[in-house]
This record gives structure tokens, C-alpha cells and sequence, in this order.
């Protein structure tokens, strides 16, 4: 079938990923390397980031809850100071490939996010929040976790973004840094690419949308 629109993740993505700023602090802190990552993945549909990503809790309450998951694993670590790690810088390479992309195809963005910071990007200071809002403005629908009450993986996010760009899921391309919120994805049919890192995801969506992004 051919592709009617991408869609894509925003951290790790459009932006740099996250995940290096929590290896950065991990390393200044003293903390084991991916202790973040791991908290996030014990429990990943009940536990504290879950439960935030959602607005099913605070950001008060959060940094509780995370927090306490932190000490169960031995170290001090508060939800507010992982959250205000979150906000990464805009690949401007990708933003080109994104405007390209929304010349040929609808472009959609689901993005797992919190009610923290600037806008769905979560950015920590008006220059960053004003370079997240223009690459905002590009897409045409944008489906965010802590809006809608559910995230990736679930797979109502993925039908709930089709049935609002009126497409069939076999006709979307998927990007995202995570391969657990490709999965689902897969599942309903949509074409997966699963980001490493920029110039591979580029060449990816190259062969699979036949497009050039010089």
C-alpha cells in the first residue's frame, strides 16, 4: 500500500535524545550508567513515569513516587530533577527531512510528554520553546501523552492518531528511538523505523518513502 503520511516520535527524534543527558548526570552524580532508564523500565505501565507521562499524577507527586522507585534501588534520586533533564535540542538536519516530508505526505507527531516546561517539547527556556513551537507548526496533527491521558505503547495512541489524520495504519511510517513503542505499531500495520541515530533514520525513511533528503 502506498505511504499517506509519517509520523513521529519528537525526544530522541526531532530532538536529541534524553537519554544522553541522563548518562551525563548519571556520570556527575555518581550513579550507575542507564539508572534512570532502568527505573522507567521496571513496571513501564504502572510505575511513577508511567503514571506522570499520562497525567494520571502530579509533578509533586511524581517526584514522590519516583523517588521512592529510585530508593528501592539503592539510590537518592527525585522525579523533578530527572524531568527537568527531558528537554533536548532540535536536529535541524531532521527538521529538513520533516519539511520534505510534509511536501510529499501528511506528518503527524505522538510524543510521549509531561506537563512540565514549554509546550509538548518541554523545553527549560523561551529560546528553546521558541525553536520547538516552529518545528510544532510543521505538523499537522500533534498526539501528546499527557493530552489524551494515554501513551506509547498502548495502542489506542497509534488508532486514535490514524482515525484523526483519516488514514489506514498500513499507509503511516512510524519513527521512534524505542523499540517497545514500535511494536504496537507493527502490529496495526504501520511501517516501522526504529532511530539509532540521525543518518541512519534518514536513510531508512529514504528507502521506504522513496524520497531523497540531500
Amino acid at each position: 500500500m502506498s505511504i499517506e503520511a509519517v509520523i513521529w516520535d519528537f525526544g530522541g527524534v526531532i530532538t536529541t535524545s534524553p537519554f544522553e543527558s541522563f548518562n551525563r548526570f548519571e556520570a556527575e552524580r555518581g550513579l550507575p550508567k542507564d539508572f534512570i532508564r532502568g527505573i522507567n523500565a521496571t513496571n513501564p505501565e504502572t510505575n511513577a513515569w508511567a503514571k506522570f507521562e499520562s497525567s494520571a499524577v502530579s509533578l509533586d507527586e511524581f517526584d514522590v513516587l519516583f523517588a521512592q522507585e529510585a530508593r528501592a534501588k539503592g539510590h537518592h534520586l527525585g522525579g523533578k530533577e530527572v524531568v527537568a533533564l527531558l528537554s533536548g535540542d532540535v536536529r535541524p538536519r531532521m527538521v529538513r527531512v520533516l519539511k520534505t516530508c510534509k511536501e510529499n505526505f501528511r506528518i503527524a507527531c505522538i510524543t510521549n510528554n509531561v506537563r512540565s516546561g514549554e509546550g509538548p517539547g518541554m523545553a527549560r527556556s523561551a529560546e528553546k520553546a521558541s525553536a520547538v513551537a516552529e518545528v510544532m507548526k510543521l505538523f499537522d496533527l500533534v498526539v501528546e501523552s499527557s493530552v489524551e491521558g494515554i501513551r506509547k505503547p498502548n495502542p489506542a495512541i497509534y488508532t486514535l492518531t490514524c482515525e484523526r489524520l483519516a488514514i489506514d495504519p498500513a499507509r503511516a511510517v512510524f519513527l521512534d528511538d524505542l523499540g517497545i513503542n514500535l511494536k504496537p505499531a507493527r502490529e496495526l500495520g504501520m511501517r516501522t523505523i526504529k532511530v539509532l541515530n540521525e543518518s541512519q533514520a534518514i536513510d531508512d525513511l529514504a528507502r521506504l518513502t522513496g524520497l531523497s533528503f540531500s
